[in-house]
C-alpha cells in the first residue's frame, strides 16, 4: 500500500527533513521524491510505502497536518486508493 504525501510553502530549511522524519517515527518508507523551488516556494511530492506502517494511517496524517500548522506550510496525506478513486472516471 502506498499513499501521497504533498507539502507545499514558503521555502525554509529543513522541511524535508522534518517530513520525512514523520516518516521514520511512522515506519513509513520514502519510495520517491520530487521537489522544487519557485521564487521562494517549496513544492514537494512524496509517494511513501505504508505497508508496514506501526500506526493508523489518520495518525500518520494528522500529525503532518500538525507540521503544516506550526510551519506555515500545507501539508496532505493522502491514500493511494483515495487518489485513484479521485482520478478514475
Amino acid at each position: 500500500m502506498r499513499a501521497v504525501i504533498t507539502v507545499i510553502g514558503k521555502d525554509t530549511v529543513g522541511i524535508l527533513h522534518k517530513v520525512s522524519g514523520i516518516c521514520a517515527k511512522h515506519n513509513v518508507n520514502v519510495i520517491e521524491v520530487t521537489q522544487s523551488v519557485l521564487q521562494e516556494m517549496f513544492a514537494m511530492i512524496m509517494m511513501v510505502d505504508i505497508s508496514g506502517i506501526s500506526s493508523d494511517f489518520s495518525a500518520l496524517s494528522d500529525e503532518m497536518t500538525e507540521l503544516g500548522k506550526a510551519q506555515g506550510l500545507a501539508i496532505h496525506c493522502m491514500h493511494e486508493d483515495i487518489f485513484n478513486s479521485m482520478h478514475r472516471i
